[in-house]
């Protein structure tokens, strides 16, 4: 028996990162890149790490390297995590799984540590195949919650809402994580957006921009937890920004979009710190003319563009800093 399980790579596109801290999103999915787990039944239960996850290197520079794009833990606490909370889940609720093991395999062409979401995606397609495999059936509103306290609480990672959300439910999302909402249920107001309405979006990554994303979010949590008035204010607003766009999304007010999409940006870099690399990308963005934010936690960049020319000249600009640019697949 083999069964598969699969997630896409994913972008905020408005309100970002006030998930975290009972604020509003707006996300999509991007079908240009994924996470995709196999497992197969087998006599022991086996993780089955890639090459580049392995401990074998061609050099000390091939070693250095490695950890600077992957980390020092690469995705199996990741797979182990997912598995843990699944099990436990299947406890908690008296579900009772099939005695038999499997050897799992993973691997992911999602760009690492440029905040498109690849760690949950790892995770969230580990719980889709565990679900496949054992023929459990996990509520989707529940099924985020669980690959945040996979990460959350098992591994400790700074994160909110917004990747597992989208990456459930794929397409274009709009989150209210209201607080009492999501302390009642244990989920917010989750409601799917028509991707037809979406204007031309843009998606650019720098390979070597890579960061822990839990670790550059922390200076929000920290100013959240002490009330920093400042902090508190501008999650606030980004929070607003999403509620604003959605109704942006649907009236297809492009020109309301752009300026809500570059004041997410702005407000971001008020409340933590931005690197110059980051900021280079973001001004190369918008003097052609297109509108420019964080994708997630830094790295990539999503926006908005007018047409053909316009796209042409951010991969132009773009690319003499080395980054790439797509058009992302949202469907």
């Amino acid at each position: 028996m083999r069964v598969e399980g699969r997630a896409y790579a994913r972008a905020g596109l408005l309100g970002n990162p006030s998930d975290g801290y009972f604020g509003k999103i707006i996300a999509v999915s991007v079908k240009n890149f994924s996470a995709e787990v196999a497992l197969e039944e087998s006599d022991a239960l086996r993780i089955l790490t890639p090459e580049y996850d392995g401990n074998t290197f061609d050099s000390l520079k091939d070693l250095v390297d490695g950890v600077s794009l992957y980390g020092y833990y690469g995705g199996v606490r990741l797979v182990k995590a997912g598995i843990k909370r699944f099990y436990q889940h299947c406890q908690d609720r008296e579900i009772r799984l099939a005695d038999r093991n499997f050897s799992l395999t993973y691997s992911s062409t999602i760009p690492r540590q440029l905040g498109l979401g690849g760690s949950s995606a790892i995770i969230t397609a580990v719980m889709r195949a565990l679900m496949a495999f054992y023929d459990v059936e996990i509520p989707q509103p529940i099924l985020p919650t669980l690959i945040l306290e996979a990460e959350r609480d098992e591994l400790g990672i700074n994160a909110g809402f917004m990747d597992r959300v989208i990456q459930v439910y794929e397409g274009c999302v709009f989150m209210d994580l209201d607080r009492e909402i999501v302390q009642a249920q244990g989920f917010g107001r989750y409601q799917r957006l028509d991707p037809g309405s979406l204007p031309p979006l843009y998606l650019a990554y720098k390979p070597d921009l890579g960061k822990v994303s839990g670790l550059v979010l922390n200076p929000i949590r920290e100013g959240f937890e002490r009330g920093d008035p400042v902090v508190l204010e501008a999650l606030r607003r980004l929070a607003a920004l999403a509620e604003e766009g959605k109704e942006a999304l649907l009236r297809r007010d492009r020109e309301r979009l752009r300026a809500l999409m570059d004041e997410n940006f702005d407000l971001r870099s008020r409340i933590m710190p931005i690197n110059e690399e980051n900021l280079s990308l973001i001004r190369a963005a918008r003097a052609c003319g297109a509108s420019a934010k964080f994708a997630g936690s830094g790295g990539s960049l999503i926006g908005l563009y007018e047409d053909e020319r316009m796209f042409a000249d951010l991969s132009r600009a773009l690319g003499e800093q080395q980054a790439l640019v797509i058009k992302p697949v949202v469907v």
